[in-house]
């Protein structure tokens, strides 16, 4: 599957206010930890355990940042550790302003479904937005990039990271009166890790979760036995995996009837094709949700959806790209809020063609970009350079002292030559028409021609680019040379499986490297921060090498709204969350 529109795991997000780029951070300070008060830190050793301890002295001696702890902690359920700290645990992006409760509806221009609405099969972002309006997961992915307690209380992993344990929250219901305990999350993650099931998740689950491995120990008890250890396993059963809304275990199928689920609304009405509404949720465990009622009309693409925003005919719109929205970006009645993501584009060079079979051709198309160019002129500075792998800035285990690849046409015509390629080369680069890539097209075809390779474009509709989604059936997979969208994830072991493994699902670069796959396994099953940096430096640099993927930038998730709307939280991974939402009169 692809990535942002479905496959590759759907992605999309500073958390900064709208009308100009938000200002880069100062980088987070590396204080030594309070180690005042002896009996405190003796506590806290005690439940940190092996790991828990070495993340704590990393950070005594300045080489983790708070951040990096904080998300750590999250990561791994050591929910003291930051707390002693003093670090506060981040809420998700939030629009600015106090809610009050009220009898209010809130309107949502928002990106017609592609497909059937269903958690077992969604893989775009029309759909899996509505979602988590009705539907919770075992633990939430916040703006920042932290794990946060939902339906799970806590995670802990064994010394391998190869058996994970849930406590669920207890008192919580479903939205037709069933009680949810553990043998819902068995049933939820058996049906999702069935091959038989034609289950979208399987894309992530694959190789680390199999059907059967979860387990109810008792009612509100959950064990995980992973297929090999994984230390960022909570992230795959959080909202980061969107395919994974808790169902209950005789959950039957037709969701569309009934978006069945513990979350703060309920379904009222929906119509394929027209919108969907959910009301307040009286019985929900987290308590009163302020506005009544969640109203999602369904446009056909982004300018629609502006200007029904900008026509007062709703209140919030979800992704959208700077260009397309100016009229919003400059207009005092509406804002526009960002949050940091690891969503990306990939220029994929299929490696077994005999065009790009040498690295110095792949090399020398990668050097032809101006990265910083892209960032200005695309997204207004709204992302980040990226520098041709999937370690974005936002993740802890990121190898920061990489040298970062800069536009270099000379040396990129000396690899040309140097691959018996003087004159350059004439090829096809296939991509779909979504968000700002078929600008991005352009710009590639232009940085091109500056080093000889003369490239024609082939922009399909999403449809046509993703085709089956397999080997052989889609231009995506099958093209020499393709640019895909890639949604935001909170860690980076789907981006580093699924697209260039071996044995990736979609791996349309055909890359084959067997030192990689070996160096994607040694980070998977690495439980500590430190030592996930020390792998992610050795992967960070192969690929620079080798150069199977051209990864130019990660962009900010951005959300428009009206300036009366406040108390509005969603995610990089384009989810909205309305229940602390209110309208200013």
């Amino acid at each position: 599957m692809p990535p942002s529109r479905a496959p590759p795991g759907l992605a999309r997000p500073l958390n900064g206010i709208a009308r100009k780029p938000a200002p880069m951070k100062r980088p987070q300070s590396r204080r030594p930890l309070d180690v005042s008060d002896p009996s405190r830190l003796e506590a806290l050793r005690r439940e940190a355990g092996d790991h828990g301890n070495h993340a704590l002295d990393e950070f005594a001696a300045g080489r983790l940042t708070r951040r990096e702890l904080l998300r750590y902690a999250s990561a791994v359920g050591l929910t003291a550790l930051p707390a002693f700290a003093g670090l506060a645990v981040p809420r998700g992006a939030l629009a600015q302003g106090a809610a009050k409760p009220g009898e209010q509806t809130i309107r949502v221009a928002h990106l017609m479904p592609a497909g059937a609405v269903d958690p077992l099969t969604v893989t775009d972002a029309g759909a899996l937005c509505l979602l988590n309006q009705t539907g919770e997961f075992l633990a939430n992915d916040d703006a920042q990039g932290h794990l946060q307690p939902a339906l799970a209380l806590s995670w802990q992993a064994n010394a391998k990271a190869d058996v994970w344990t849930f406590k669920l929250r207890p008192n919580v219901k479903f939205h037709d009166g069933q009680a949810f305990g553990a043998k819902d999350v068995v049933a939820t993650f058996d049906r999702l890790a069935d091959p038989a099931t034609g289950s979208a998740a399987l894309s992530v689950l694959k190789g680390v979760l199999s059907k059967g491995g979860t387990k109810a120990v008792d009612d509100h008890t959950v064990e995980f036995h992973l297929d090999a250890p994984n230390g960022n396993f909570a992230y795959y059963v959080s909202s980061d995996n969107y395919n994974a809304v808790m169902l209950p275990a005789n959950y039957a199928g037709n969701y569309e009837k009934s978006f069945i689920g513990t979350g703060p609304f309920k379904l009222d009405k929906f119509e394929a094709r027209r919108g969907v509404s959910f009301v307040r949720n009286p019985d929900y465990w987290g308590g009163k949700s302020l506005p009544a009622r969640v109203e999602f009309a369904f446009y056909a693409d982004e300018q629609a959806q502006l200007l029904a925003l900008q026509g007062h005919q709703a209140d919030v719109m979800g992704t959208f790209t700077v260009q397309g929205g100016i009229g919003v970006l400059n207009n005092p009645d509406f804002k526009v809020l960002g949050v940091r993501s690891s969503a990306h584009r990939q220029i994929h060079m299929r490696n077994d063609s005999p065009t790009f079979r040498d690295k110095r051709v792949r090399q020398a198309l990668a050097l032809a970009l101006d990265r910083d160019v892209l960032v200005r002129g695309l997204f207004k500075g709204r992302a980040v350079v990226g520098n041709d792998s999937p370690f974005a800035p936002i993740f802890p285990s990121t190898a920061t002292d990489v040298p970062q690849r800069k536009i270099d046409v000379a040396k990129a015509r000396q690899l040309l030559a140097q691959a018996g390629m003087p004159n350059g080369f004439d090829v096809t680069l296939t991509t779909e028409k979504y968000m700002e890539i078929p600008d991005l097209a352009v710009v590639v075809q232009n940085a091109a021609k500056a080093v000889g390779i003369r490239i024609t474009l082939k922009v399909e509709s999403q449809s046509q680019y993703y085709g089956a989604g397999t080997f052989g059936k889609s231009d995506w997979l099958d093209s020499p040379l393709g640019m895909t969208d890639y949604g935001h994830r909170g860690v980076p072991n789907v981006f580093l499986n699924a697209p260039l493994t071996s044995g990736g699902t979609w791996n349309a670069a055909h890359f084959r490297n067997a030192q990689y796959d070996k160096l994607v396994a040694q980070f998977a099953a690495t439980l500590d921060v430190a030592a996930q940096k020390q792998v992610a430096r050795q992967i960070q640099t192969l690929l620079l090498d080798e150069t199977p993927v051209i990864i130019p930038y990660f962009y900010d998730q951005l959300i428009a709204q009206r300036a009366a709307l406040s108390g509005v939280r969603f995610t990089a991974l384009a989810q909205l969350y309305f229940d602390r939402a209110t309208l200013a009169a």
